[in-house]
This record gives C-alpha cells, sequence and structure tokens, in this order.
C-alpha cells in the first residue's frame, strides 16, 4: 500500500477544519455556573416562607426548577461537600465530619469538577467550595478565595493566612478581638457597602469570569461559594434593616422533642465558639437569640443581592441562553428548634436543603416534592452535558426525568449520616439509630411522622402503633445502606 503525504497549505488546513470542528463542539456544550450555599435553609419565598427576604433567588427558582424534598448526606460542611461533588455517599470510615479532604477519604474518585476539566470545560473554583482551600486543586483551572493568595505579614500559606481570615469583620473592635483570641461575636451589622465583606469581594471575581468566559471558545464551570448564612452572621447593616426587630420571632418548638432521647440533641458546640454565648449546657438569652435569628436572614438577604448581581451579568452578556445555573446548599441550619442552633443534627432542619435547577434546554419549569439527595447532584449535571460518568463511583441518580416533569415521586428513601447516627428519610418517615461506633449496637433510635409531624416534636420510634414502620425502616437501613453503616 502506498503512503499517501499531503501538500504543506492542504496539511495545515486540514488542522484549522479540525480546530474549529473542535470549537463548535466545545459552544454546544452548556455551561454551568454552581451558586453553593453554606448553611442555608429552604427558608425562602420560593419555598413559601416569607421570612427571609430572598427575591433574587426567588426569581431564578421561578424560571427553574425548584426541589421541596431535597436532603443532604452528611449534614456538615466538609463531609456534606465531599460527598456531593464525588457522588458518594458518607459511610463510617469516609466523610465524617467538617474537616473531611476528599484527596484522603477518596483519593481515586473522579471529582465533579475534575469530570468537566477532563471534558474540556474551564473549571474555576471561588470561594468555598471544596472545604479546604488546598483540596483536590488540581481539580481546577483557577482556585480563588478572597485574601488567600494574597502576600501576608505572617508569610502564611495560603490555607493557613485564609483560616485566620475568614470570619471577616469590618468593626475594628472585632477585628481585634478576632486577632487576638481567633473568636469574635456571633453576627455584626456593619455600615458598610456590599463591596466589602468576603462574600461581595467573590461576587465581584465572579462577575469578572463571567466576562473573561465569555470570550473564551470553551465551555465553563464556574463557581460562587459563598460563606454566608454560616456563623458569624455578618452583614452590611442595610440588609439588616430590611427586618424590624419586632418581627423576629423565636420558633415555636424551642423544646426538646417528647421521647427523644438526650443525644439526639445537639449542644451547639459552633456556636459556642463565639463571644458573649454561654457555655455548653446553657441556653441563650431571648435577647441574643433574637440578634442571631436576625443575622441569619440578614445575611440571607445579602447572599440574594449577590446572587442577583451574577445573575444579572449573566443575562448581560447573554450566556444565560447556554448555562445550566444551580442553587444549593451543603446542609440546612437550625434556629433554636428543639433548643439547637447550627447543624451536624438528625433533625429535618439540619438535612433538608433548597435545591435549584434552571436550564435554557429545559421545557418544564415547576416545583416538585420529588424525594432527592445530594449525592443526585452529580449525575445530573454529566448527563444534561452529555459527559460520560466514571464507573462504579456514583451511588446518586440522575434527576433528569424530574427536570423533564417525567417522575413526580422521586426515591422511596434517601440516607443521611450525622457522626453515629443513620438515618433513613422516606416521603412519610424520618428514622434514625444511633449506633455505637465500636460494637455496631443501636443504643437509642427515633422516628417522626412527616405527615402528622413535619416539625419533628414527637418521637413515635418506640410508639406500638409505629412498630411495623420501625421494623420496615429499620431493614431499609440495614440492608440498603448496609455498607454505609457499618463502612463495608
Amino acid at each position: 500500500m502506498k503512503k499517501m503525504f499531503l501538500p504543506g497549505f492542504l496539511l495545515v488546513a486540514l488542522v484549522l477544519v479540525s480546530a474549529c470542528a473542535t470549537d463548535k463542539e466545545y459552544n454546544a456544550k452548556p455551561n454551568v455556573l454552581l451558586l453553593y450555599m453554606d448553611d442555608l435553609r429552604p427558608q425562602l419565598g420560593c419555598y413559601d416562607n416569607t421570612q427571609a427576604l430572598s427575591p433574587n433567588i426567588d426569581a431564578l427558582a421561578s424560571n427553574g426548577i425548584t426541589f421541596t424534598n431535597a436532603y443532604c448526606n452528611v449534614a456538615v460542611c466538609g463531609a456534606s461537600r465531599a460527598s456531593m461533588l464525588t457522588g458518594m455517599r458518607p459511610t463510617k470510615n469516609r466523610f465524617r465530619n467538617y474537616n473531611t479532604f476528599v484527596q484522603e477519604d477518596t483519593p481515586e474518585a473522579i471529582t465533579l469538577p475534575q469530570l468537566f476539566k477532563n471534558n474540556g470545560y474551564t473549571t474555576i473554583s471561588n470561594g468555598k467550595i471544596y472545604h479546604h482551600l488546598d483540596d483536590r486543586i488540581s481539580d481546577w483551572d483557577e482556585v480563588w478565595r478572597p485574601y488567600a493568595f494574597e502576600k501576608n505579614p505572617e508569610g502564611l500559606a495560603p490555607t493557613d493566612w485564609w483560616q485566620s481570615l475568614w470570619r471577616d469583620y469590618m468593626l475594628p473592635e472585632n477585628i481585634e478581638v478576632y486577632k487576638t483570641t481567633d473568636r469574635g461575636p456571633a453576627f455584626e451589622s456593619a455600615d458598610v457597602n456590599d463591596t466589602a465583606y468576603i462574600d461581595g469581594l467573590m461576587t465581584q471575581k465572579v462577575i469578572r469570569d463571567l466576562v473573561k468566559l465569555k470570550k473564551e471558545d470553551k465551555p465553563f464551570f464556574l463557581t460562587a461559594g459563598f460563606i454566608s448564612p454560616h456563623l458569624p452572621f455578618n452583614a452590611p447593616s442595610h440588609h439588616w434593616d430590611k427586618y424590624s426587630r419586632d418581627s423576629i420571632q423565636q420558633p415555636y418548638n424551642n423544646f426538646i422533642p417528647e421521647n427523644a432521647p438526650l443525644l439526639s440533641i445537639s449542644q451547639s458546640n459552633e456556636l459556642r465558639q463565639y463571644t458573649s454565648i454561654p457555655p455548653k449546657g446553657e441556653q441563650v438569652s431571648d435577647s441574643t437569640a433574637i440578634s442571631l435569628i436576625h443575622g441569619y436572614y440578614a445575611t440571607v438577604s445579602y447572599v440574594d443581592v449577590l446572587i442577583g448581581h451574577i445573575l444579572s451579568k449573566l443575562k448581560e452578556l447573554e450566556l444565560d441562553k447556554n448555562t445550566i445555573v444551580i442553587l444549593v446548599s451543603d446542609h440546612g441550619y437550625n434556629l433554636q428548634e428543639h433548643t439547637q442552633w447550627a447543624k451536624w443534627t438528625s433533625h429535618r432542619t439540619s438535612m433538608q436543603v433548597p435545591l435549584i435547577i434552571s436550564s435554557p434546554f429545559l421545557k418544564h419549569k415547576h416545583i416538585t416534592d420529588a424525594l432527592v439527595e445530594l449525592v443526585d447532584i452529580y449525575p445530573t449535571l454529566a448527563e444534561l452535558c452529555g459527559l460520560p460518568v466514571p464507573e462504579n463511583q456514583l451511588e446518586g441518580a440522575s434527576l433528569l426525568q424530574i427536570l423533564n416533569g417525567k417522575d413526580l415521586k422521586g426515591k422511596d428513601h434517601v440516607f443521611i449520616n450525622n457522626a453515629n447516627a443513620y438515618t433513613v428519610k422516606t416521603s412519610k418517615y424520618c428514622y434514625t439509630e444511633f449506633i455505637n461506633p465500636k460494637n455496631d449496637k443501636t443504643i437509642a433510635r427515633t422516628l417522626y411522622d412527616h405527615q402528622s409531624d413535619p416539625d419533628e416534636n414527637v418521637n413515635v420510634a418506640e410508639d406500638i402503633a409505629y412498630k411495623e414502620v420501625v421494623v420496615h425502616m429499620h431493614g431499609i437501613l440495614h440492608t440498603a445502606y448496609e455498607k454505609n453503616v457499618y463502612g463495608k
């Protein structure tokens, strides 16, 4: 067989044609904008809850699909983010707490940003995506957090420098306390503009990225990882002013649920790291509770405005025509329900999350009660963008049928693990077993009937009327999720 030799100019022409084809292929792929929230509960207007003012998030929801029955797989920052971004549920031996590193627990996993990067996407991590700044850096073309990579007087590494800054106080007296004690107040209202705090700076970076990415030929996986509404509840004072203090109320169920085992009640250790908060075992004063709730709402409204700026720029650049936008939180949050603050409990307030997906390629815009979990996000985005998923890794399921309005039910059950508490959630019930890690024996359990008791005020696990339900839920936990419970 004779070999064929092409003249140089023809060879160059073929290369150019190939390159053009590649560019067209890239441009045909959807972009992804991930709005990743920290500690946001579904207490928003689009969830029929008018306590927190969130018009921009509500507008995003009206243009997409809103999930009212979405749950995290573990209600603490680091572990939840690791679980969602690997598509793998927590187990007895992995994704255990806030200090989780993906690169340590699952070094062989192909993460969600890595999948996009491997398939020709520009991947940019802005703000808090992985819990740790230096976790899986190679998954991204760029990793950025405000101040982290600036020269600092101590000569610290970016991760260590960030750890000394992230609470981000503006008032001089609070800055001094934070500097000298590594603590500070649990909330702050400062007369500053929206770009003063870290989330405002991060928003400006995301907007600059959109302008830059508009000029590129490659599709992008761009993130905006907001700190708020995480403690401390710091926000410009004009967002605090959106709420009258007299309108702020403590939850009606600021009591331990009837028949609940004491080990199911959090001691709110995260909150107790801040100044003027009483030690473990004591309740905060009513006045402090009102200020904390007020601060939480203020930070929600603050981030809502920032999200509005990002979405406006997306539309201005006409990138909205080819960009999937997803808004999600790593977990929920307790605002004194059942005497608890913060997260990492097995109560619904810790585990339920807002989830909104908006895509120009979906015909349906609706609200769905389908039961879903955060490990479903990885396969969903992969399918929406036509990317091959890694074999034998993902434990979630694509939500595309739900997004297309063809599945109204969702899953029969989802799994959540918080420390030594293992939970199965169905559409009707939430069942948790507290298991001794040394001998795998169940030492306590709770069952909440979400049809008759959605706020989980009465534990019916030992009620004879629910005996068959307990047996059924126990069976699901120890069969469908055996490897998660026992680490096998």
